[in-house]
């Protein structure tokens, strides 16, 4: 999915988004399994996850396939002079891929996939291929992290909708249609941005699509491809899933 001019607006909506609650989860896992030196951010947006783990001192390449994401994500690092300013150790670099055929010409130590990127997968069999990329892309002893939104999640964006934001410099009405068989949710966005400029409001028109599974189902997934132990925690802390939980975080390891 390509979020066009959409990705220019990202980060003014994203704002409120808990990027040092992900970093930090990852950094948790870490300690706990081995401190990865190389990793890779799949679904990586405009850096807000790359960019930090690069300044402390981690080799990242961000992974997205939206090409306008990634012009972002470019501009913020050159913008902050980043390339000059990185702990020892750290880099940066951007690739255009799709996630579910993603492939590095080296292994990694770790891959990353946070803010429920892989919901965008909404067919079984391409969150599969997924799963076998990024086993043949990690090292041995290498780690998966990602979370996902659960399927209670979806359904509570379909019994509270609509969600309305209305502020100065943008505001948005966010609708969702959920198919109740598939676990399958619309996100239908209408934003509104004000032009620095001429002061009027530029319209913006959004429809994402996101489906959930069964958690259990995507543990079996990830062991049949080969990933030795796997780990389902709920809501970015070291505790096991249950059915309160609203975005389960997953840690899958690498023989």
């Amino acid at each position: 999915m390509a979020y066009e001019e959409f990705a220019y607006t990202y980060d003014r909506l994203m704002d409120d988004m808990p990027y040092p609650q992900w970093i930090r989860f990852a950094k948790m896992c870490w300690e706990e399994h081995g401190k990865p030196t190389t990793v890779v951010d799949l679904g990586c947006g405009t850096g807000n996850i790359a960019i930090p783990l690069a300044q402390a001192g981690l080799k990242v390449t961000g992974i997205d396939l939206s090409a306008d994401m990634l012009a972002v994500a470019r501009d913020k690092e050159e913008r902050h002079r980043l390339r000059s300013s990185l702990a020892a150790g750290g880099a940066l670099n951007w690739v255009q891929q799709d996630i579910s055929e993603w492939e590095l010409h080296e292994p990694v130590d770790s891959v990353i996939s946070f803010c429920d990127c892989m919901n965008y997968l909404t067919e079984p069999e391409l969150l599969i291929q997924a799963f076998h990329q990024t086993f043949k892309g990690l090292r041995a002893g290498g780690t998966f992290l990602f979370d996902v939104h659960t399927i209670s999640q979806l359904i509570s964006y379909a019994e509270t909708q609509p969600f309305l934001l209305k502020e100065e410099e943008v505001s948005y009405i966010w609708t969702c249609e959920l198919d109740e068989e598939r676990y399958e949710i619309e996100h239908d966005l209408t934003i509104f941005v004000k032009d620095e400029r001429s002061g009027s409001y530029r319209r913006i028109d959004e429809l994402h699509v996101q489906r959930a599974y069964e958690l259990s189902w995507i543990e079996k997934q990830l062991l049949e491809c080969g990933f030795k132990s796997v780990f389902c925690y709920a809501d970015f802390k070291l505790q096991p899933s249950d059915e309160k939980t609203e975005r389960a975080f997953f840690v899958a390891l690498k023989e």
